[in-house]
């Protein structure tokens, strides 16, 4: 699925198949034609009231027969009657409006070279053992929903991801994981109370990249993330639809400053 997903220029990171993964073992459904991989669909479930879909792909050479449509079929039944969200691409909005999605707000990936070495924060480390309860909570107050295996997988610093948290007074008020792709780096998560906060952990991940592009998922209607990417000269190249069918979980955005992926949310 990673690949059909590089495929398809989605550029996902070089470790993200690992922690996709463990965010939900039954989540991930592939559709066969006798025995061939044809078509595939993420499906996500955050505890019994929200889930997430993705990765729905199929492949060039078998679109236009409906196997795509019973692999979204297959999908929905598995998400039942909770709210479900997605990020899909702004031309598929009018079909997925067909299937009950509503649009909550646009997403946009900035991307460029951060070239200026981030000054030393003393308020920013690279979280211990002792931070996980910390963590946990904090990233559930962004994210809106528990995450604990997708989290402890995604912070465990394999495949090249590195993750900061910013502490002040001795509280944690953000933190931000950067991971290589399969072209430059992508932020993700960006969460913090606020943009001063966000910034300096932004600085802190972008030092990571070594002069390589970097990629920040910001939700639109978080203009200081927007203009956070924009001071930084990361410019537009693409964009997406945040679309919930059900009730819109009424994330906190204020504090989303770099969505973590367009495939999980």
């Amino acid at each position: 699925m990673a690949e059909w997903a590089a495929a398809e220029g989605w550029n996902p990171g070089l470790g993200d198949a690992a922690p996709f993964l463990a965010a939900d073992p039954g989540g991930f459904l592939l559709a066969r034609l006798d025995g061939e991989p044809v078509a595939c669909i993420s499906v996500v479930t955050y505890g019994p009231a929200y889930g997430f879909l993705g990765f729905y792909i199929c492949r060039p050479e078998f679109r236009g027969r409906g196997f795509g449509w019973a692999t979204w079929t297959a999908g929905m039944a598995r998400l039942g009657d909770r709210t479900v969200g997605l990020d899909g691409v702004v031309a598929q909005q009018a079909n997925y409006a067909k299937s009950g999605f509503v649009l909550a707000h646009r997403s946009i990936r900035h991307a460029g070279i951060v070239a200026a070495p981030a000054p030393a924060d003393p308020r920013i480390r690279a979280p211990g053992p002792d931070d996980r309860a910390a963590l946990v909570a904090y990233d559930r107050a962004a994210f809106g929903f528990d995450r604990p295996g997708f989290l402890a997988a995604w912070t465990d610093g394999s495949a090249g991801r590195v993750t900061r948290h910013l502490v002040e007074d001795g509280r944690l008020a953000g933190y931000g994981t950067i991971r290589p792709c399969r072209t430059g780096y992508k932020i993700g998560p960006l969460f913090a109370d606020d943009a001063a906060g966000a910034e300096a952990l932004f600085l802190a991940l972008a030092a990571e990249a070594d002069g390589a592009t970097i990629a920040l998922d910001t939700p639109a209607p978080n203009a200081a993330a927007v203009a956070l990417a924009e001071r930084h000269g990361l410019v537009p190249v693409f964009e997406t639809a945040r679309m919930y069918r059900g009730a819109d979980p009424g994330l906190p955005l204020s504090r989303i400053f770099g969505i973590t992926t367009f495939e999980l949310g």
